[in-house]
């Protein structure tokens, strides 16, 4: 009750059970983060050594090489041809050798290669002092064999120590990979087991939610599909899980207690409505079972009047005559609308199936005859297969009569009405079109009420109680179908009543009719 004093809710709110989990999978996030991230650096540096220091060496040594092989090709090629292009050729690749051994040794130095890479460049100094030097002093021709094969032994000996550097650069670029690769291994690793302690806290998260908010939630939402089953023994256990579900628990234990009271006295109210209704039914029955007896003896009597008199009375009074039948029979008409209203909506529908098609040529027959007179066609157009509905025969026939009559009375004299009946997935509907008046766009939204009629009608003084479309609704409403009207005044009107099919249906020709 307001202004009472509120006890503390028990249990734990559900933001302290659930901040844990979040700290705890955040911590986890961060952790698995750090450890990629620590990972891909440690390789990263592995990486950037082989790039750095090992990679440049390597591509140093090769143009080391490259310039040693074009030194001894212009030795022997100063020995072979004695051209002096060959000794210029010898001089500047001297030069070039003496530039690539300084950049290897700057690189090397202070490395584990500076000493293979030093034993190289010391065996092709010997090489060429002891032998492409006095080579390339010497004139043109063949070489001593001892000359010969001293400067064999000394290739040999570069060689050698040449293949010595090569292992030792790719020893060294296999350390730098076998680092990368096991630094990657350990992230991998490192990765896989905080994803299983992850899986493993996510696993005892997950039950310790389920079993403090989860299950509670699953038992309110039974409780709430009692409640919609309009158990009246539905409750929740309001002691069990967090602050929150418990209020929700009391809450709807509070909704269900004022709903059983509503419903007591909900059924209270429906017996007066019965009453009431049966009250209104014995109303509108002994009244218009008052008005037709005395309406019939005037009826009669006027026409005793008009027969007796006939020829002998003034213009006036035939007037007057003519005005006191239409307004009786009107009076009749809407006494007859009434009655036809109150059964549609009180009466209990008794259900039959039955052929739309069939009832729509029936109505089109009955009202033919009106049409005739004032020179209006109807046009029908149906399918041949039955179109069953399960319904009232005779409520629904009305309803076909009332939308074909107005269709017949709103329309110009020489004009067409068009009914067609066609199926629409799993329902049929049954369109009436008319060219006539039509209905003002902005009285469009009173169609329906009772007793209104549009205002172009009360200028043309069609006849009329307002209770015609009223009851169509009705009727189609009690089974279960749709009324739409589509209308622009002056072009005409056409009303639309969807129905759901039921039973079986066989295919037949197309069936048109025109009258």
């Amino acid at each position: 009750m307001v202004g009472s004093v509120q006890r503390a809710e028990p249990g734990r709110p559900v933001a302290r059970l659930v901040s844990p989990v979040i700290w705890r999978m955040a911590v986890l996030v961060v952790l698995a983060v750090l450890v990629c991230v620590t990972g891909v650096l440690l390789s990263g540096s592995a990486v950037r050594r082989i790039s750095g220091d090992v990679t440049p060496v390597s591509a140093a040594h090769d143009r080391y090489t490259d310039a040693v092989s074009e030194l001894g090709s212009a030795a022997a090629a100063w020995k072979l041809t004695g051209r002096s292009a060959e000794r210029v050729r010898y001089a500047e690749a001297r030069r070039e050798l003496s530039e690539q051994a300084t950049d290897l040794s700057d690189l090397v130095s202070g490395t584990p290669l500076d000493a293979p890479v030093r034993a190289e460049i010391r065996t092709v100094d010997t090489w060429v002092r002891g032998y492409g030097d006095t080579v390339i002093e010497e004139k043109a021709g063949l070489v001593s064999p001892a000359r010969y094969a001293a400067g064999r032994q000394l290739l040999t000996q570069y060689r050698s120590a040449r293949d010595d550097t090569r292992d030792a650069l790719n020893a060294q670029l296999d350390r730098a990979e076998s680092t990368a690769t096991l630094r990657l291994r350990l992230t991998i690793i490192a990765a896989a087991l905080v994803l299983v302690g992850s899986a493993i806290l996510i696993g005892r998260s997950r039950a310790r939610l389920l079993a403090e908010l989860s299950e509670p939630l699953l038992a309110l939402e039974r409780v709430v599909q009692r409640m919609l089953r309009n158990d009246p023994e539905g409750r929740a256990v309001a002691h069990r899980g967090p602050k929150e579900v418990r209020s929700i628990a009391r809450a709807l234990n509070d909704f269900a207690d004022a709903g059983s009271r509503a419903r007591a006295v909900e059924g209270r109210i429906q017996d007066e409505l019965h009453v009431l209704d049966s009250a209104k039914d014995d109303f509108v029955s002994n009244v218009s079972h008052e008005l037709r007896t005395p309406l019939t003896t005037i009826s009669g009597y006027l026409e005793m009047v008009a027969e007796e008199f006939e020829g002998e009375l003034d213009p006036r009074h035939e007037r007057m005559l003519d005005a006191t039948r239409r307004n009786v029979t009107r009076l009749r008409a809407l006494i007859d609308d009434l009655l036809a209203l109150s059964k549609a909506e009180s009466r209990p529908t008794e259900l039959e199936p039955s052929d739309v098609t069939e009832m729509v040529s029936d109505a089109v027959t009955d009202v033919r005859m009106t049409a005739a007179r004032r020179g209006i066609t109807l046009e029908v157009t149906a399918t041949g297969e039955p179109m069953l509905v399960v319904c009232d025969r005779a409520m629904l026939y009305r309803a076909f009569l009332n939308v074909l009559g107005n269709a017949v009375k709103f329309s110009h004299d020489g004009g067409t009405v068009e009914v067609s009946v066609t199926r629409v997935s799993h329902r049929v509907e049954i369109a009436v079109r008319d060219h006539g008046i039509g209905i003002p766009r902005d009285e469009l939204d009173r169609l329906g009420t009772r007793f209104f009629r549009a205002s172009n009608a009360m200028d043309n003084e069609i006849a009329g109680t307002g209770l015609g479309l009223r009851i169509v609704q009705t009727i189609i409403d009690k089974h279960a179908g749709d009324v739409v009207i589509e209308s622009a005044e002056g072009e005409g009107t056409t009303v639309f009543v969807r129905l759901r099919l039921h039973g079986e249906r066989v295919r037949r020709p197309l069936v048109a009719e025109s009258a």
